[in-house]
C-alpha cells in the first residue's frame, strides 16, 4: 500500500472520460486529496449575499482528480473508502434565487457563513445553535461512460452529485467502472447537510480527504451502494448496507433502489426474491437522499447491519 498525495492545484469542474489522470495508483493505495470549496472561491469569508448571485456556474463543484487505478476496466467495481475528512476552520450554506426545494418561496439571496471549531459547526453564537461535524463529499465518482463533457449538477451512472450524508468517515461506497483506470473525482465537501438538501446547500467547506481504493473484480453492479457506519436512529447501531438509484421521478427510483437491495440480498444471501422482497419491507429503511438537483434525484435503501450482527457482507 502506498499513499499518495493529490493537491487542488489543478481541478476541473465537469466529467469527461477523456480527461488525462492527474495521479495513477495500485489498487490498496491510498490517496490524500486537498479539495476546494464547491464554489471555487467565489464564496469567501468576506462574501456577501450578493456574490451568490454573481456565482459562475460553470466553476461550481471543482473536483480533485481524476485518479487511474491500475487494472480497473467496464464492468468492474470501484471500492472507495472514506478514511479521514479534515475541515479548514469555515464553510457557508445559501440560498439562490431559482434553485432549491422551495425555489418559489425563497426569491432573494441569502448567505450564511459558518466557523467551523474541532467537531462543532457553529451558526449562531448568541443563540447558541450549532450542529456536529458529520463531514462528508458531496460529490465523488467517476468517468461516464458516454464521451463528451458533461455536467457535475446531476448525479448519473457515474455517480457524482449524490450529496448522500451518510458517506461520512468510517462509510465504503462502491461505484460501477465505466471507463479504463476509472478515472475517480472528489469534491464538493459538506461539514453537515440533512437528509434532501433542501436549499440547494449543505455547510460547504474547503477539505482534506483521505480515500483507500480497492479493486472489485468479482462483483458488478447497475449503480452506487454503500455501506455506513451513521445511524438513523439511536437504535441502529451497527450501521447500514445501502442501495441507491437516481432519476426524474422519485417513485421510480424508490422502486429501483428496492430492486437493487433485492438483488444483493440474492447474491449474497442466496435468497429467492420473495423473501428478500419480504424482508426489505420488514426492514430496508427509504430516504430522499438529495431532491434538489432537477431533474435526477437520490433515493437510498438502507438495509440495517444489526440484523446480520453488525456485519455487512459486500467483502465476498
Amino acid at each position: 500500500m502506498t499513499e499518495h498525495l493529490l493537491d487542488d492545484s489543478q481541478i476541473h469542474a465537469f466529467w469527461d472520460n477523456t480527461l488525462p489522470p492527474r495521479l495513477e495508483i495500485q489498487p490498496e493505495d491510498v490517496v490524500i486529496f486537498e479539495c476546494r470549496e464547491a464554489s471555487d472561491g467565489q464564496i469567501t469569508l468576506e462574501s456577501t449575499s450578493q456574490d451568490l448571485l454573481d456565482m459562475d456556474p460553470q466553476l461550481i463543484h471543482p473536483l480533485t482528480g481524476p485518479v487511474y487505478v491500475q487494472g480497473a476496466r467496464p464492468g468492474d467495481t470501484l471500492e472507495v473508502e472514506i478514511l479521514r475528512l479534515e475541515h479548514k476552520g469555515w464553510g457557508w450554506s445559501g440560498v439562490v434565487p431559482e434553485f432549491g426545494l422551495l425555489a418559489d418561496d425563497f426569491t432573494e439571496p441569502y448567505l450564511h457563513l459558518w466557523r467551523i471549531a474541532q467537531d462543532t459547526c457553529i451558526f449562531r453564537s448568541d443563540l447558541h445553535i450549532q450542529l456536529p461535524f458529520e463531514p462528508f463529499c458531496g460529490v465523488m465518482g467517476v468517468a461516464p461512460g458516454t464521451s463528451g463533457r458533461l455536467s457535475t449538477a446531476p448525479p448519473r451512472a457515474n455517480a457524482g452529485n449524490l450529496d448522500i450524508r451518510s458517506l461520512v468517515q468510517g462509510a465504503r461506497l462502491w461505484l460501477p467502472v465505466w471507463a479504463a483506470g476509472a478515472l475517480f473525482s472528489v469534491g464538493d465537501a459538506h461539514a453537515a447537510q440533512g437528509d434532501g438538501e433542501v436549499c440547494g446547500t449543505g455547510i460547504e467547506c474547503p477539505m482534506t480527504v483521505t480515500l483507500r481504493f480497492r479493486l472489485r473484480k468479482d462483483l458488478t453492479i447497475p449503480e452506487a451502494r454503500f455501506e455506513t457506519p451513521s445511524p438513523l436512529s439511536r437504535a441502529d447501531t451497527a450501521g447500514y448496507f445501502a442501495t441507491t438509484a437516481h432519476g426524474p421521478d422519485l417513485y421510480a427510483n424508490a422502486q429501483n433502489a428496492i430492486r437493487y437491495m433485492i438483488d444483493y440480498l440474492q447474491g449474497e444471501f442466496d435468497l429467492a426474491r420473495e423473501p428478500a422482497y419480504v424482508l426489505c419491507s420488514a426492514a430496508v429503511n427509504l430516504a430522499i437522499s438529495e431532491i434538489v438537483d432537477a431533474p435526477h434525484w437520490i433515493v437510498s435503501a438502507y438495509l440495517p447491519l444489526s440484523i446480520f450482527g453488525g456485519h455487512g457482507r459486500e467483502d465476498g
